[in-house]
């Protein structure tokens, strides 16, 4: 049951292959920061400047499940949106990505399997004109049959 004021997003019979979102953002020292705050994760590859020069990088890296997230939230607010569960991923990082980059990523729905009630959607991530990773997401949208609380 649900509060009948609770957006949801679509559902599976809502959507169509083909049908895409695109999300530009821009990786700023404050998200870093925060994530890192969040799991206690104090990778020099990821904080400090003099190691990562040292060993041949201009700045440190983003972290790849920073990237993760912003492809899970999307999900969760744009596409399906609300109420939609991510429940499997392939993700591949092919090129560095660095703090302060400016990232696109385009997610585009591929397949519906109703039977199953998922939608499988792709997303590219590039910067500029660089492909720097893409992934297969698994969502299961927001139900059909949810049941409307007045209050």
């Amino acid at each position: 049951m649900r509060n009948k004021d609770i957006k949801i997003g679509k559902t599976i019979s809502e959507i169509q292959e083909g049908e895409t979102f695109s999300l530009t953002e821009k990786i700023s020292e404050r998200e870093i920061l925060l994530y890192l705050g969040l799991t206690t994760d104090d990778n020099p590859l990821f904080l400090q400047y003099d190691y990562v020069k040292e060993i041949g990088l201009k700045k440190p890296l983003v972290p790849t499940t920073l990237i993760f997230g912003i492809m899970t939230s999307t999900v969760s607010k744009y596409l399906p949106g609300p109420g939609s569960n991510v429940v499997n991923v392939t993700f591949n990082i092919s090129e560095k990505i660095f703090r302060g980059d400016t990232l696109k990523f385009d997610f585009e729905v591929i397949k519906i399997d109703t039977n199953k009630d998922l939608v499988t959607i792709n997303v590219e991530v590039t910067r500029g004109d660089m492909r720097v990773g893409d992934a297969i997401l698994l969502v299961t949208p927001p139900g059909e049959n949810e049941i409307v609380i007045e209050e």
